[in-house]
């Protein structure tokens, strides 16, 4: 009896061991609970790998809205639409929390770059129409005129209260806004207890975890060309975020010449410093954001030379020519 006992017993054991297995296999190659939409004026998708739960989806969209209530540039009342056109005369704006933190973001990187990369470049960047029709080049006037709002050392914040010293300077949400909101939306993932999601803000992506026990998400570079699907490395990915800057994003060509949408403050043009794009990888998607777009603005040397400084930080640079530059600390990656 006792024989028959203890085999009963080591076959209930191996049941429950190839249950949990199967239950395993069946999680780690489960398809992830998927939602996308089109907000901040480009399209977005969450992805949940370990969680089936329709209501976190449906909370984070929410999230996501509410943030589009307060960074969009175009919706006549988002705060940030609001702050930009505060009226005449009107030279402080009391921010809500998340303003604060995405405008100190702007103009830290400002400092960091001495202007290269400017958070205030809104008056110059509304002049370059990327966003589709017939394409026009702003005429000089224009540029001069608008180049003269521009100059972050005018910004300064004392509480709550942004102190912008005049009543025609604006703040650009466009290289730190969907970064900041990236991590909020992680944020809340975490609290829900997600523990491997995938956030895609319009090319922001930002990883909760890994894929799967033991195995990363893969994060492709994409080679910088307009309607390419050509992948140039493929990067393993645990917990961090993968933001890129280019040329051909946002852009037009007229009369041979390459118009993109990174926009030197000092001449009212677009950069035209033989790179095409830049990757960041890091732990905050805000920090790689503005990164990103600072390290394209400042150029090859000064640019690495940053990125090189910046500690739990590194990237991609990728040429005119196709020659890719890494930081000192970057991953070598995998050919595809």
């Amino acid at each position: 009896m006792k024989k028959k006992s203890l085999a009963a017993l080591c076959l209930i054991a191996v049941l429950l061991l190839g249950i949990l297995w199967r239950l395993q296999v069946e999680r780690t190659n489960r398809k992830p609970l998927e939602r996308s939409g089109f907000l901040f004026d480009t399209v977005i998708a969450v992805s949940l790998y370990d969680k089936q739960d329709e209501t976190v989806l449906d909370e984070a969209f929410q999230l996501l809205e509410h943030y589009e209530e307060v960074f969009s540039p175009t919706k006549t009342d988002s705060e940030l639409y609001r702050m930009n056109h505060r009226g005449s005369g009107v030279t402080t704006w009391k921010a809500s929390p998340a303003m604060l933190d995405m405008v100190k973001l702007g103009l830290r990187y400002s400092e960091l770059s001495d202007g290269a990369f400017d958070v205030t470049v809104l008056p110059l960047s509304s002049l370059w129409n990327f966003s589709g029709g017939e394409p026009k080049l702003p005429s000089e006037a224009e540029i001069q005129a608008a180049l003269a709002k521009v100059d972050y050392r005018r910004v300064h914040i004392e509480g709550d209260v942004i102190d912008f010293g005049d009543d025609v300077t604006q703040i650009d949400s466009g290289s730190t806004a969907k970064g900041y909101i990236a991590d909020r939306l992680k944020d809340f993932l975490v609290e829900k207890g997600c523990k491997s999601a995938i956030i895609n803000l319009g090319g922001n992506v930002l990883c909760i975890g890994e894929k799967a026990k033991g195995k990363p998400f893969q994060i492709a570079i994409r080679k910088p060309e307009e309607h390419s699907n050509d992948v140039v490395k493929i990067l393993d990915i645990d917990g961090l975020s993968v933001v890129s800057s280019g040329v051909y994003e946002r852009f037009f060509d007229i009369d041979g010449v390459h118009y993109h949408h990174i926009l030197n403050p000092r001449t009212g043009y677009p950069y035209q410093n033989g790179i095409t794009s830049v990757t960041i990888v890091g732990p905050s998607s805000a920090e790689c954001d503005a990164l990103s777009t600072t390290v394209f603005s400042l150029g090859q040397e000064a640019g690495m030379a940053l990125l090189n400084r910046t500690e739990g930080y590194y990237g991609y640079m990728i040429l005119e020519d196709g020659t890719m530059l890494t930081s000192e600390d970057a991953q070598p990656g995998k050919n595809p």
